[in-house]
């Protein structure tokens, strides 16, 4: 049975939600966290190892959130594919 094309207008809105949802979370703690609140970080939070915080979030911290990002991303979409009954095998 086919989809309206209400329901796959839907799909696609929250789909396009959750994405720039995670998008603004990677620009806050790739750019933000690691550029422009850096210093801010450097003074207020303590050092990771022998690195500045600001300094560890623009290295290791925002390639860490990328991965959690991306796990999100899978688990989000896996239970909007579940809500919509939407299966790759579907698209016409």
């Amino acid at each position: 049975m086919g989809k309206t094309n209400a329901a796959r207008e839907r799909y696609w809105k929250a789909n396009l939600k959750y994405v720039g949802g995670l998008l603004t979370v990677w620009f806050i703690v790739s750019f933000g966290c690691g550029i422009l609140f850096r210093d801010w970080l450097d003074v207020h939070f303590p050092h990771v190892g022998s690195a500045p915080f600001g300094f560890w979030m623009a290295q290791q911290g925002s390639i860490i959130c990328f991965v959690f990002i991306l796990i999100a991303y899978a688990i989000l979409m896996g239970r909007l594919d579940d809500t919509y009954n939407h299966d790759e095998e579907d698209q016409s």
